[in-house]
């Protein structure tokens, strides 16, 4: 292949592994009646997905490559950056507490919480999916067949991103069109890291900067699997159904992490 084979099809590996979050986004169209069962399940499995992907994934990488100082400070600066926006979102829009409200009252204030959480973990996810998508690319461009490898990896482990985002959406919406948008515009970051890779980034991104982000993003993560993610699982299912999406998104997310 000649520079510009290797660019489109380094492109396109980075996009298909992306937009694999998509089959994680589908899963809003076959809940036919949607119950607090499959919320609580769906909740603790994205708490899995996320608290595991940092705490084995992001963080070990990024102190590796920065050194574990460093790389401590980005995760604690990640969760500061998050509570910071979290304190920020007025009361009403993220009730903590729905003790004390009627049930119609109450469904509205959780509905609020599932779509404010759906779109704080789309945001954490795109963010990861970013330098993730960049890291698709530049291997792809040095050796196809690793870029090959790395991007079957990654789209099987957007799957459960996807759904990580797209439940608690449709949840809260009953929208499965908005539920899918949002989850899949998570994946669409994938892609958008490469481009920005191309074009404009991989001058200017050192590995020292890339490493940081990884871990900032770790910290995000655990701060909405902590702070929304579980709390909401516990309160509104069983706690054995609870651990067992744990479980099961750890699980998932340890098969694909393996394959890289």
């Amino acid at each position: 292949m000649d520079g510009s084979q290797n660019v489109g099809a380094a492109l396109g590996l980075t996009m298909l592994a992306g937009l694999s979050t998509g089959i994680g986004s589908a899963i809003a169209y076959f809940i036919r009646r949607p119950k607090v069962v499959y919320l609580s399940f769906s909740l603790g499995l994205s708490a899995g997905v996320m608290i595991y992907v940092s705490f084995v994934e992001l963080l070990p990488k990024a102190s590796a490559m920065i050194g574990q100082a460093q790389g401590v400070l980005a995760f604690f600066i990640g969760i500061a950056f998050i509570g910071i926006v979290d304190l920020l979102v007025p009361e009403l829009e993220n009730p903590h507490n729905l003790e004390g409200l009627d049930e119609p009252e109450a469904i509205q204030h959780r509905d609020r919480q599932l779509m404010r959480m759906g779109v704080m973990t789309a945001m954490a996810i795109g963010i990861h999916n970013l330098p993730e998508g960049l890291a698709t690319f530049a291997s792809a461009l040095s050796d196809m067949r690793l870029g090959i490898f790395i991007a079957i990896a990654i789209a099987i482990h957007n799957i459960p991103e996807g759904i990580a985002v797209s439940v608690p959406i449709f949840y809260a919406t009953r929208n499965k069109n908005k539920a899918f948008s949002y989850s899949f515009l998570s994946g669409v970051a994938e892609p958008v890291g490469a481009l920005l890779g191309y074009l404009v980034l991989m001058p200017f991104l050192t590995p020292g900067l890339l490493a940081s982000i990884l871990a900032f993003v770790a910290g995000i993560m655990i701060y909405i699997s902590l702070d929304e993610l579980l709390p909401m699982a516990h309160r509104y299912g069983h706690g054995h159904l609870v651990i067992g999406g744990i479980i099961l998104g750890m699980l998932v997310m340890a098969v694909s992490l393996l394959m890289l």
